[in-house]
């Protein structure tokens, strides 16, 4: 069966709800805010249900914000054979004095923007792409600590005007004479 219909969907979502609104692909179609589901599988899969028995002609196209949340929804959604697009925060065109944000506005105005065909989606990385990535924010973040924990270091030993004789700074020497350390004050 071919579907002639279209409807947008759009998404704001956040960690434990996510704000739902859609507009139908019909000149002059008003945009209808469906309201707050939570941001788990069952209700993502509910509310693909819903839609399509209230639209059994229309294709799905739904849109979100890349965020903190990751890419699971647009996992979920296209295994659903569902098409979903992530955009990015910084490509939603925004028109100037709009400083008024709420949840349910941003969610109308995703859906009227991918109507209008006025959103750039971005990639969504594979799930390996994505692990990997993570493996290496990780790694980036753990060196960054190391090196800020080793300069408080540093500056506490200055403080207390504690100087090392070990030239060789975090051997396993310097190490051993940290752990030998006794400061001035017990706390």
């Amino acid at each position: 069966m071919i579907k002639h219909n279209i409807l947008f969907i759009g998404l704001d979502t956040h960690k434990t709800f996510t704000e739902v609104a859609y507009i139908e692909d019909q000149r002059g179609a008003k945009s209808t805010h469906l309201g707050k589901i939570l941001s788990n599988k069952a209700a993502f899969t509910k509310l693909a249900r819903q839609l399509v028995s209230k639209y059994p002609d229309a294709t799905l196209h739904f849109v979100y914000e890349a965020g903190p949340c990751g890419y699971w929804i647009y996992r979920l959604l296209t295994s659903l054979n569902h098409c979903c697009y992530v955009i990015a925060p910084s490509l939603i065109p925004k028109k100037p004095g709009e400083k008024i944000k709420t949840d349910k506005r941003d969610a109308l105005k995703l859906a009227k923007l991918l109507k209008s065909e006025d959103l750039t989606p971005i990639y969504v990385p594979e799930p390996e792409d994505e692990a990997l990535r993570d493996l290496s924010r990780a790694r980036e973040t753990g060196m960054k600590d190391l090196k800020d924990a080793k300069y408080q270091l540093k500056a506490l030993l200055l403080r207390n005007n504690i100087n090392s004789k070990i030239k060789d700074n975090w051997s396993l020497q310097y190490l051993r004479w940290l752990a030998e350390l006794v400061l001035p004050h017990p706390c």
